[in-house]
C-alpha cells in the first residue's frame, strides 16, 4: 500500500508534511504536486510563487529526502471554463466563472483524486479549524493536521519560522490562482496594474461567462441581497481610482461607480 502526500506549497500543506513525517511518523512514499494551468501556455501561479516552489522542493529533499512528483491536471482552467454545463433551469451554457461556494474548480482542478482499485492512502492538508472540509476525510484520505490538532495559524507560524512561507502571504492571507474569484480586491488591483496581459484575458473570460465573477449573496447583517460583480465592474473601478474619481480604500461603495456611457448618451 502506497502512502501519497498531496502538496500545494501553501502554508497548510508545507506544515502538514512536517506534522506527518516529524510528529506523527506517518509513512510517506510519494509527494505529489498537481500544478494548475490557466491556459496551455499560461501558468495559474505568479512567477514568484513558481520560484518558491523550486526552493521548497529542494528543501523537502534536504529535510525529508523526498522528491516532489509533478503531475499536471488533464485540463486547463480555460478548457473547463468553456465546457458545456446544464443548469437547473434546463438551459445549457458554458460553465463560466466558478461560484464562491461549491466551486467547480475546487473539485475538478484542486481536489486530490483517489482510485479505490489501487489501495493507496492519501494525505491532504486540511487544518483542524476547517470543519466544513473535514467531511472529505475517511479511511483512505487523511489529514495530518486534523490528527495533530494543528490550526491554520499554527501552520502559518511554523512556515514563517522555518522560512517556508510562500511569498503570496506577504500581501494576502490566502494563496491561490491569479484569476480566482475568491481573492480580495487588493490582489485584483495589483494584477490590474502589474499584469495587463492577464487582466485582458480575465476580461475576455468575463465577457463570455454566464455567471458573474463575484456571485451575488445575502448580507448576513442586513438580510439584503448584494448584487454580484463582474471583472468589468472592477476594471471600471480601478480606472476610476487611477483618475482620482473614487477612493481606493475600504470605504468604497459600488454606488459611487459611474456606469459606462452608451452611444445614446
Amino acid at each position: 500500500m502506497e502512502h501519497i502526500y498531496f502538496i500545494s506549497f501553501g502554508k497548510d500543506s508545507m506544515a502538514g508534511l512536517h506534522v506527518a513525517v516529524d510528529l506523527l511518523h506517518w509513512p510517506v512514499d510519494r509527494v505529489v504536486h498537481s500544478p494548475i494551468w490557466a491556459t496551455k501556455e499560461i501558468n495559474a501561479c505568479a512567477q514568484d510563487m513558481e520560484d518558491f516552489k523550486t526552493y521548497a522542493r529542494a528543501e523537502i529533499k534536504r529535510r525529508w529526502g523526498l522528491d516532489v512528483d509533478y503531475t499536471p491536471h488533464k485540463h486547463t482552467f480555460e478548457e473547463l471554463f468553456y465546457t458545456d454545463y446544464q443548469r437547473k433551469t434546463g438551459e445549457t451554457t458554458i460553465r463560466g466563472w466558478p461560484l464562491l461556494k461549491g466551486s467547480w474548480c475546487a473539485r475538478d482542478l484542486k481536489g486530490a483524486k483517489s482510485d479505490p482499485k489501487t489501495g493507496e492512502v492519501y494525505y491532504i492538508a486540511i487544518a483542524a479549524d476547517e470543519p466544513k472540509r473535514c467531511g472529505q476525510l475517511g479511511e483512505r484520505k487523511k489529514s495530518p493536521l486534523v490528527e495533530a490538532g494543528w490550526t491554520e495559524a499554527m501552520c502559518y507560524d511554523w512556515c514563517k519560522k522555518n522560512n517556508l512561507l510562500a511569498p503570496t502571504y506577504n500581501t494576502s492571507a490566502r494563496d491561490g490562482c491569479w484569476f480566482c474569484p475568491k481573492q480580495p480586491t487588493d490582489q485584483l488591483r495589483k494584477l490590474y496594474h502589474t499584469r495587463p496581459d492577464l487582466w485582458a484575458l480575465m476580461l475576455k473570460w468575463d465577457k463570455d461567462s454566464p455567471t458573474t465573477f463575484k456571485a451575488g449573496h445575502t448580507d448576513k447583517k442586513t438580510g439584503r441581497f448584494v448584487s454580484g460583480r463582474t471583472v468589468h465592474d472592477y476594471d471600471r473601478r480601478f480606472a476610476a481610482e487611477d483618475r482620482g474619481e473614487v477612493p481606493a480604500d475600504r470605504r468604497f461603495r459600488w454606488k459611487l461607480q459611474k456606469e459606462p456611457k452608451t452611444n445614446n448618451d
